[in-house]
């Protein structure tokens, strides 16, 4: 607790019983030896909350909790934006989960990690990357969270669609 802001802080107090459940479900608690657990790896068209992503990666073991949102900003180089459609290939839920599990599997002193990425239509401020991970001290929480969301982003079958000011569009690679 020590290792977060007063900002952490407030989030942790305002954290739903999803996590609490998730905690008192764990085996590994007090186990520091002990692989970080994948909580939650999806692709969804349901809006994503990083919130709920931080409850559930909650640990009392945990010294730490560092999350991500990737938020649709309203410009991308000089040009006005209105909106994304992000699509997914059918295995993009499938490979989210590989990546998670990959990323666990290297990470030491972490407990858990969730991650989602959302598809559909979004509009400018929505999240379509939440990522969450709890480990035993910041450093690892913010080393894996940034790994993981580089190996999402690198290696998941996602397209953007940016809907300009202007009315045009354009698509963009893997998101």
């Amino acid at each position: 607790m020590s290792e977060r802001s007063d900002v952490g802080n407030a989030a942790m107090s305002e954290r739903s019983d999803v996590g609490n459940a998730a905690m008192s479900e764990r085996s590994d608690v007090g186990d520091t030896a002990m692989s970080a657990q994948v909580l939650l790896a999806q692709v969804t068209e349901a809006v994503l909350s990083v919130a709920e992503h931080e409850a559930l990666v909650a640990d009392a073991a945990a010294g730490a909790v560092v999350s991500f949102a990737g938020i649709v900003r309203d410009h991308d180089d000089g040009r006005g934006v209105r909106a994304l459609e992000y699509s997914a290939h059918p295995t993009a839920t499938a490979l989210v989960a590989e990546v998670a599990t990959d990323v666990a599997a290297r990470a030491s002193g972490v407990r858990a990690l969730a991650v989602s990425h959302r598809v559909g239509p979004l509009a400018v401020g929505d999240v379509a990357l939440a990522c969450a991970v709890s480990a035993d001290h910041r450093a690892q929480a913010f080393q894996i969270c940034a790994l993981l969301v580089d190996e999402v982003k690198a290696r998941i079958p996602v397209w953007k669609r940016q809907l300009f000011d202007d009315g045009t569009d354009e698509w963009v690679g893997s998101a």
